[in-house]
């Protein structure tokens, strides 16, 4: 009786009383605790056998410790390896922002940075994205650094087109006293001394089309409209003269057109410059000096002024140039030297009642220079410095007396904003540093990509 009520107790989970009191709690329990004890075997519990187990074989109580220790240690080194992998995607979206940082600055600074190897590879392996196709635009693309030269440095992604509306105003005030006239036409305007206060206002309304015809390689169309308006005050010294003659011009006509292509060069590694090729070609759509009519200044007889001012130069002209950009991070510097062939023609016409017969305008060479920085993902400013050297005019291949070549520098800042991923707008402000520079010249751009 005593042995089964024993085994009774041990099957019902009671192994710890027997430890803690012995045998004798069971030798003192009455004949029928057999029969009293069958339901407690029926209630019998897995862990409570687990103890029992544990308790008749007490070596398997250190292993189980040290499995539950190793558990313990895989958690924690679960939770180590969840905390570095943070880390790390911290990490690559930093390197990501920085890299788009970079891609915006060589964006706007005019070529199409190089691909890693490593996404080369990847975008080689991806079957996502179809061959050829171009990945489309992301919202919150980098920004694209302001530009402040005419020439932009950004080349067009193969396959878009981007049109850019754009309005410049320029002014310019001088007080000279020259031997030169108002006019353009040195030849028409020589003889007595004339004191000249001349005040200048254009504006010039544009619309620009640029078209990517492969990844290095985009062309340009340009076309102005010209606003141009000038106020004249005169007075002849060798006459006696007391009173002023004031007059006032105008003009608006088409200005003209121009076609351009840039090329990138190169595709260098992280580190070195790009450089970039461009040919221009500036036709003469406008209403040039030779078409305009005029009237005689307050010198009667030798100064000349015309009574509608020209839109266009008169001129056709050919500009090669090339640009270096060199990335250094966060900054990227960059800077062209460019050269305008004025190309010679035969007006044949009179202009009060002189005849102006084979005119060569004199060639520009140039050269400028700047700095861009993107502030964040979307706003940007550029710094740069322009410089332009205009050569002496020849009028049946002589150059006319009294002319002089032209020295052209301003001072440039620039600011950027991208609205969206197809939409931008830049603002130029422009300061003359001499003479023949306009004093203040604004320029607005608002480039959009159209597919």
């Amino acid at each position: 009786m005593r042995s089964n009520y024993a085994k009774t107790c041990m099957k019902g989970g009671l192994a710890w009383a027997l430890v803690a009191a012995g045998s004798a709690s069971c030798e003192e329990a009455p004949p029928d605790a057999a029969v009293q004890t069958t339901p407690v075997v029926q209630q019998a519990s897995p862990r409570g056998e687990a103890i029992a187990q544990e308790a008749s074989d007490p070596d398997l109580a250190p292993i189980r410790r040290q499995l539950e220790e190793q558990g313990r240690q895989l958690e924690a080194q679960q939770r180590t390896i969840e905390a570095e992998e943070k880390k790390l995607q911290a990490q690559k979206r930093a390197l990501k922002e920085t890299r788009r940082q970079l891609d915006a600055l060589l964006a706007r600074a005019g070529v199409a940075p190089a691909k890693p190897a490593a996404e080369k590879t990847a975008q080689a392996q991806s079957a996502t994205q179809p061959v050829g196709q171009a990945p489309e635009p992301k919202d919150g693309a980098p920004p694209e650094i302001a530009p402040i030269f005419e020439q932009p440095s950004v080349l067009t992604a193969r396959g878009k087109l981007v049109l850019e509306p754009s309005l410049q105003y320029a002014y310019s005030s001088n007080d000279r006293v020259s031997l030169v006239g108002y006019t353009i036409i040195p030849a028409l305007v020589i003889g007595l001394i004339d004191v000249q206060h001349v005040n200048r206002q254009t504006f010039i309304g544009a619309i620009t089309a640029r078209y990517g015809l492969s990844r290095r390689l985009e062309v340009e169309a340009k076309l102005p409209y010209v606003y141009r308006n000038d106020d004249t005050v005169t007075r002849p010294l060798a006459t006696g003269a007391t009173m002023d003659s004031a007059f006032n011009a105008t003009g608006h006509a088409i200005g003209d057109i121009e076609l351009a292509a840039r090329y990138q060069l190169n595709e260098p590694d992280a580190e070195g410059p790009y450089y970039v090729g461009g040919l221009r070609f500036k036709t003469r759509t406008g209403k040039d000096p030779f078409q305009v009519s005029y009237v005689p200044g307050s010198t009667e007889g030798i100064t000349s002024i015309p009574e509608t001012l020209p839109t266009g130069s008169g001129f056709y002209g050919i500009q090669p140039s090339l640009s270096v950009i060199y990335p250094s991070d966060p900054a990227v510097f960059f800077g062209s030297i460019n050269y305008m062939w004025n190309i010679k023609r035969d007006v044949n016409t009179d202009i009060l009642k002189r005849h102006i017969g084979t005119v060569d305008p004199g060639d520009a060479a140039g050269f400028n220079f700047g700095m861009g920085l993107a502030l964040n993902e979307k706003a940007s400013f550029s710094l740069g410095y322009e410089h332009t050297w205009v050569g002496k005019s020849k009028i049946e291949g002589e150059a006319p007396p009294g002319s002089t070549t032209i020295q052209l520098a301003s001072l440039l800042m620039g600011y950027s904003y991208r609205v969206n991923n197809k939409t931008s707008a830049s603002l130029t402000l422009g300061a003359g540093l001499t003479r023949d520079t306009p004093d203040v010249q604004l320029t607005l751009r608002v480039p959009f990509d159209w597919r």
